[in-house]
């Protein structure tokens, strides 16, 4: 069986190169990636985990860059569970994404209230471009969780947890999706 998850040489200048840093550094050495997300209900800022989630920070980063997420829109809404994001246009096209990626959930960061995770499928390696952020704790995603991998969680909300909250208690029609439109504006790395 053929493996989707890249060569760690590849990883590590895939990952210097959307970071910024050299890949002569470490995985351990990686700065914070800060990122801004403004929505239609307020602007979420993020600090990426890219010393424990390398392979999801660097993913996520390049989804950014390419400005991917960038009218899109919150298209999954649970509260007192998760906002989901990262898929959507507002009338409900399915954006095509790069190839899926390795899960990290065994990385020690938890789902906890503001946790950014990456979102999948049952597979545990389907990892693409949606991604939830935690509203409520909920330690049945962390590593094993219930299939022996668990959600990979890379990195945290830093600052908007109120509008993480204002999302929450939208009101949602079939398949937890907001009846009203909550778009992600823009989604840029912060100066």
């Amino acid at each position: 069986m053929k493996s989707i998850a890249p060569t760690l040489a590849a990883l590590v200048l895939t990952f210097a190169v959307l970071t910024g840093t050299t890949p002569a550094q470490t995985v351990s050495d990686a700065k914070p990636v800060k990122i801004v997300m403004e929505t239609s209900k307020g602007t979420i800022e993020l600090e990426l985990d890219a010393a424990k989630a390398p392979i999801s920070v660097a993913n996520f980063v390049s989804y950014v860059k390419k400005g991917f997420y960038d009218g899109l829109i919150f298209h999954r809404v649970i509260p007192d569970f998760m906002i989901q994001g990262g898929g959507f246009t507002p009338d409900m096209q399915q954006k095509d994404t790069d190839a899926k990626i390795q899960n990290e959930a065994k990385n020690g960061l938890k789902n906890i209230r503001g946790a950014i995770a990456m979102a999948r499928t049952s597979d545990p390696h389907s990892a693409s471009s949606q991604f939830f952020i935690v509203h409520k704790d909920s330690s049945f995603l962390d590593y094993p969780g219930q299939d022996g991998w668990g959600y990979c969680v890379f990195g945290k909300v830093t600052k908007g947890l109120d509008v993480v909250d204002a999302i929450a208690a939208v009101k949602t029609g079939a398949r937890d999706v907001p009846v009203e439109q909550i778009i992600i504006k823009i989604a840029k790395i912060a100066e």
